[in-house]
């Protein structure tokens, strides 16, 4: 079965909380919410992965000592294997903007389960309300 890496960020803002952005039509699971972030490239490490994810996908800046490892998901889908680290980050340069057509919203922790999300994204939900 395929390993796929994918690293995922928590972003949170000054309110406590945490931005989620729908998968766009035309990818799969389109319509779910999920916390941003991005494949992992070949001889990128996670942190590398999601300073360009997020510039790319909200165009945002992120420094790596921003980014704090928080726990992962490691999760069986029919034809592949899920490992996503999940960090937490709080502080960016830059104002938080669609950049691939996605809808974004910022969540309040206790919320979070009122989002359709991948089943992998789920468990995460517990170590974030833990953490705020």
């Amino acid at each position: 079965m395929k390993l796929v890496l994918v690293a995922a960020c928590a972003l949170i803002d000054s309110d406590g909380r945490v931005l989620l952005a729908e998968r766009p039509a035309g990818k799969p699971m389109a319509g779910l919410w999920e916390f941003p972030g991005g494949k992992i490239e070949p001889g990128e490490r996670p942190e590398e992965t999601l300073i360009r994810e997020l510039k790319e996908e909200l165009g945002i800046v992120v420094q790596e000592a921003c980014l704090a490892p928080l726990t992962f998901a490691s999760h069986r889908y029919e034809d592949f294997h899920l490992l996503m680290p999940l960090y937490v980050c709080r502080r960016w340069d830059g104002t938080v903007t669609a950049q691939e057509g996605q809808r974004l919203q910022w969540v309040r922790p206790n919320r979070l389960r009122e989002f359709a999300m991948p089943p992998a994204d789920e468990p995460l939900i517990s170590h974030l309300l833990n953490l705020l």
